[in-house]
């Protein structure tokens, strides 16, 4: 299910998606680039929000050279000298992830939409349209790297998986093993669950052994949303993005990516801007914080800021979100009001309970809103429900207000280590 069904309680506040895109703008275009901005900082890990499930656990983007961290030798080919660390990778622009798209898709015509290479502040993307003579459609290439985490995740549980039961919008999602160690997710489903739009979206997740991870997803659109469908199925069949998430080509790129001790440093000593916490570490911070009692039925992340799990005390399915923001002093003003109360150590903290905000019937949703004096703020939101379109499964909430609070202000959100 898209990541759009799952809601960011302060995504509505202009004001927060003003700063969180750089500051304050005083034209319309500089608006949208904002807008593109926060879409682009989501596409990468929309997929782990389509399926769902341990995926999300996957430790991405740490540390300057690879490891085999399941016990595997690394990949063949170049990604296994920079496993090794013998030889450095040189950096790959945003141009080289591009082309690298365009030999690999079959006969057609690409135009690019969009691309990072591996010395900016999120992984490398490449996103355009492809056209083989049948039709546009939107394709999207990401990339990240799996550090070592003491032969925890392994590739079969980094990858993302296919969900099990009802939980599910896709038509149809195969997970294997492939020869040299690597999993690999082919999935079909829809930008939107509801399907209240013919755009379907497919996809391809890959994991190797040596901790690369390519992210592929295809729509039969011009654009993964707001273009009319314009072809009945994406360009690619499921053979196709196989082999395209499994290319090396990929996996050298995945090797150039700087760790994040290579990130410019102020003079302090300290990151210039606060970096956004990762997906796979908010939701590993939110699993140890959830009650034991809780079956996690389900879970997913995005690139940053935001992991959800659902849970079930055995009275019903309830959706449990939360989002994560460093740096966010400067809008506390609009954020927390006169009746919010301050804690001794000067954290912020706002506590709602309404309607949900997805139309879903008798949805409510109960949200604790913290903000920390070092500007992190943490919002933590619980709905008596599977998904906030849907109708209830239960009078209320899985977790108690008590309950949330105690996530939103645990000590972990705030620690080097899980």
């Amino acid at each position: 299910m898209p990541v759009d069904q799952y809601s960011d309680p302060f995504e509505e506040q202009l004001a927060v998606a003003l700063r969180e895109a750089g500051g304050a703008f005083d034209s319309p275009a500089a608006l949208a680039a904002a807008g593109r901005a926060r879409g682009d900082r989501m596409r990468l890990r929309r997929r782990t929000a389509i399926a769902g499930g341990a995926a999300s656990l996957a430790l991405v983007g740490v540390g300057g050279a690879l490891f085999a961290p399941w016990g595997g030798k690394p990949a063949a080919g170049p990604s296994s000298v920079a496993a090794s660390g013998s030889a450095k990778q040189a950096a790959f622009s945003a141009d080289d992830v591009v082309r690298t798209l365009k030999k690999l898709l079959p006969e057609g015509k690409f135009t690019e939409s969009e691309a990072r290479g591996t010395n900016e502040d999120l992984p490398p993307l490449a996103v355009g349209v492809f056209d083989d003579g049948k039709g546009e459609g939107s394709v999207s290439v990401g990339l990240a790297r799996i550090p070592a985490n003491g032969g925890e995740i392994t590739p079969s549980t980094a990858v993302m998986p296919c969900p099990d039961g009802e939980q599910t919008d896709l038509d149809s999602c195969e997970t294997e093993l492939l020869p040299d160690g690597s999993a690999l997710t082919v999935y079909q489903g829809y930008e939107y669950p509801d399907r209240r739009e013919d755009t379907k979206a497919w996809g391809a997740d890959l994991v190797t052994p040596a901790g690369h991870h390519v992210s592929v997803i295809e729509w039969n659109a011009a654009a993964e949303k707001g273009k009319p469908v314009t072809r009945p199925k994406p360009p690619l069949t499921t053979a196709q993005l196989k082999t395209l998430a499994a290319a090396s080509e990929w996996r050298r790129i995945a090797d150039a990516i700087p760790g994040e001790e290579k990130k410019p440093v102020s003079p302090t000593g300290s990151s210039a801007r606060p970096a956004e916490m990762a997906g796979w570490l908010v939701l590993r911070k939110l699993a140890l914080l959830l009650p034991k009692s809780l079956d996690r039925v389900t879970n997913g992340s995005q690139e940053t800021g935001y992991g959800y799990f659902v849970v079930d005390d055995g009275k019903g399915a309830s959706l449990v979100q939360v989002n994560v923001q460093p740096n966010m002093s400067d809008v506390a003003g609009q954020l927390f009001g006169s009746g919010a109360e301050t804690l001794p150590d000067g954290t912020r903290v706002s506590v709602k309970q309404g309607p949900g905000e997805k139309g879903g019937a008798g949805v409510v949703m109960w949200t604790v809103d913290t903000l920390r004096k070092d500007g992190l703020r943490v919002v933590v939101s619980a709905f008596n429900a599977a998904e906030q379109d849907k109708a209830a499964t239960r009078a209320e909430p899985a977790l108690t207000i008590e309950q949330l609070r105690a996530v939103a202000l645990s000590p972990r959100w705030t620690a080097t280590e899980d």
